[in-house]
């Protein structure tokens, strides 16, 4: 039996209360996820913050690598195991489905601040830029890199990314229906642009130190796998549709393949 607010196999209709604390919930762990961001961004390019990539004592080099990578490692587990379609289905048994993608965002969160206290700084210089138009202008694209990903986020749905359509949808008693495979604004050149940004924030340093090297490095090669097993994901839930955009659409350099496939994906999309 299915009642008006989408509960199957006899479950009862959630409580205007738990509906409330879901959404409250929610919108905690998104306000958390955006304090985290502004910290990131402030962390990674020495902005603004109570310790960034390269202030602090520095300790030994080696140690400090062996550190640096447990740490970004911790993050790259917590955040890949998180994200698969297996581990999702054995955890809502024990966290209701309506808050999965919240307590995704809130343990991300959580990982980042892990790596943000514990970073060990590596001031060695690896380049510096010293023409300050240049050192301005190469900011300014790390600054870009940054925009580029929350625009991005916001082409796919911002809000149901970080989890607030979900505790939304589940106030209002209805039934949570996925997004469907979509290429708005910059996906239909791009099938990564989120990572992109990522790249680009990270690597466009005037001054790059030893840490933020290791930091854009090790961040470099988990975004190269991470791709590879979202697409995989991507390909069992969508199929042909996903297969056929991978064929004519970049990961990560915004030139496509080809314009040939256009009219069989937007055929597919509207069946």
């Amino acid at each position: 039996m299915t009642t008006q607010t989408g509960m199957e196999n006899g479950e009862k209709s959630p409580s205007k209360i738990a509906r409330v604390a879901a959404l409250a919930y929610g919108t905690v762990a998104y306000l958390i996820f955006f304090g985290t961001l502004l910290y990131a961004i402030g962390f990674v390019g020495n902005i603004m913050v109570a310790k960034s990539i390269d202030t602090g004592m520095p300790g030994p080099f080696w140690p400090s690598v062996a550190i640096n990578v447990a740490l970004l490692g911790l993050f790259g587990l917590q955040h890949s195991v998180m994200a698969r379609p297996e581990f999702k289905k054995r955890w809502t048994r024990i966290v209701p489905k309506p808050i999965e993608r919240s307590t995704f965002v809130l343990f991300t969160c959580f990982a980042f601040a892990l790596l943000f206290w514990m970073w060990q700084p590596m001031p060695g210089v690896v380049w510096q830029i010293d023409n300050p138009v240049a050192s301005a202008a190469i900011t300014a694209l790390s600054m870009a890199g940054w925009l580029f990903v929350v625009l991005s986020t916001f082409m796919i749905h911002h809000f149901d990314l970080f989890g607030l359509r979900q505790v939304y949808t589940y106030l209002r008693g209805d039934r949570y229906r996925e997004l469907g495979f979509r290429t708005p604004g910059v996906y239909k050149y791009l099938r990564h642009p989120i990572m992109l940004g990522f790249m680009v924030a990270f690597w466009s340093a005037p001054t790059m130190t030893e840490g933020r090297f290791l930091f854009a490095m090790v961040t470099t090669a988990y975004i190269l796998v991470a791709i590879q097993l979202e697409e995989r994901d991507l390909m069992r839930f969508h199929g042909p549709l996903y297969a056929e955009y991978r064929r004519r659409v970049r990961a990560l350099l915004p030139i496509r393949k080809s314009s040939a496939a256009d009219k069989v994906v937007a055929q597919t999309a509207g069946n």
